[in-house]
C-alpha cells in the first residue's frame, strides 16, 4: 500500500548524538518532519521511523498491535545505539508513551526525554466499552489535526478503528504500570488547549516516574499536534537545549564540528 504524500520516514546521517521521534497513533512522520529536520540542521543524527499500519490507510492500522508499533520504535533505538555515543527519544502523544516505554525498558541506552502532549489513557465512558464495541463498531470519527495555527494540516486518518483503539487503550496500561522504571531526564511539554489529550495525562506521567531531572513547559498557544502549530519552534529549541546541556558532543562529528543549523542537513526519506 503506497504511504501517503509527506508520511515518509526520515532519517539523516549527522553526528554522534542521535535522536529519535516517535510519532502519535493515526499520525505519521509528517507530524514531526520539522522537528527531525531542525535537529538534522543542529548535527545531529536523527531517526523518523513510520509506524505499523500508519501512514496509508486506516484499514491498515486495523490489522496491528500495539506490540508492532512498539517493535518498530525499538528496533529503530537499537540502530541508533550502535551507530551514536549517546541517544534521546522524542515523542507526540502515543509517541510519548512509545518513548516512556523505550525508557523504561532500556535504561541507559536512552540518556534523555522530551515529550509532547504525552498519552496515558483513552478518556471517557466509551473506553470502558471498547473490549465489547470494537466487535459492533468498525470505526469512530478521526482525531487528526488538532491544530491552532490556521492553514497547517496533519497526515493522518479520518477514521480510528476501534480495534486500535482498544489496542491503544492496552498499550497505555502497560506503560502506565512501567512508568516508575523511568529514571532518565526528562522534558514535558503539554498544551493547556488540547482536544486529543487531557493535560491530566501529562500530570500522570510527572506524578509517577522515578526521574529527578524533570522539566515541566506549557504551550499556552498550541492545540494537541503542537510540533505543527504556534508552539513548533519553541519545542524544538527548548529540545536541543536540553540535547545540548546532557550532551556535550552534540553536533560534533568524529571529533569536529558539524555543519552549521540549516546545512547539510538534508537528510533521506523513504517509503513503502
Amino acid at each position: 500500500m503506497p504511504v501517503l504524500p509527506g508520511a515518509e520516514p526520515y532519517r539523516h546521517e549527522g553526528g554522534e548524538v542521535g535522536v529519535l521521534l516517535c510519532h502519535g497513533f493515526t499520525g505519521s512522520p509528517q507530524s514531526l518532519r520539522p522537528w527531525a529536520e531542525y535537529l538534522a540542521g543542529r548535527g545531529l543524527t536523527v531517526s523518523l521511523p513510520l509506524l505499523p499500519g500508519h501512514g496509508t490507510r486506516w484499514e491498515d492500522l486495523s490489522v496491528t498491535a500495539w506490540q508492532d508499533w512498539y517493535a518498530e520504535v525499538d528496533r529503530a533505538l537499537r540502530d541508533l545505539t550502535e551507530r551514536c555515543s549517546q541517544v534521546f527519544v522524542f515523542g507526540l502523544s502515543m509517541g510519548g508513551a512509545l518513548a516512556l516505554r523505550l525508557a523504561a525498558r532500556h535504561g541507559d541506552d536512552v540518556a534523555g526525554l522530551v515529550l509532547v502532549n504525552p498519552g496515558n489513557k483513552v478518556h471517557g465512558l466509551a473506553a470502558q466499552a471498547l473490549p465489547v464495541a470494537r466487535h459492533f463498531v468498525r470505526t469512530v470519527a478521526g482525531i487528526a489535526s488538532d491544530i491552532a495555527k490556521e492553514g497547517s494540516v496533519e497526515v493522518g486518518y479520518d477514521r480510528v478503528p476501534l480495534h486500535s483503539a482498544h489496542q491503544l487503550r492496552t498499550f497505555f496500561r502497560v506503560v502506565d504500570r512501567e512508568l516508575p522504571q523511568v529514571t532518565q531526564p526528562l522534558v514535558v511539554l503539554h498544551s493547556v488547549n488540547d482536544h486529543v489529550v487531557p493535560p491530566a495525562d501529562s500530570a500522570r506521567v510527572l506524578s509517577r516516574v522515578s526521574s529527578t531531572d524533570v522539566t515541566e513547559i506549557v504551550l499556552e498557544q498550541s492545540y494537541h499536534v503542537a510540533t505543527l502549530d504556534h508552539d513548533a519552534d519553541r519545542i524544538f529549541e527548548e529540545s536541543y537545549a536540553f540535547v545540548e546541556r546532557l550532551a556535550p558532543s552534540a553536533g560534533k562529528i568524529s571529533g569536529t564540528d558539524a555543519t552549521s543549523p540549516g546545512e547539510g542537513a538534508e537528510g533521506t526519506a523513504s517509503g513503502g
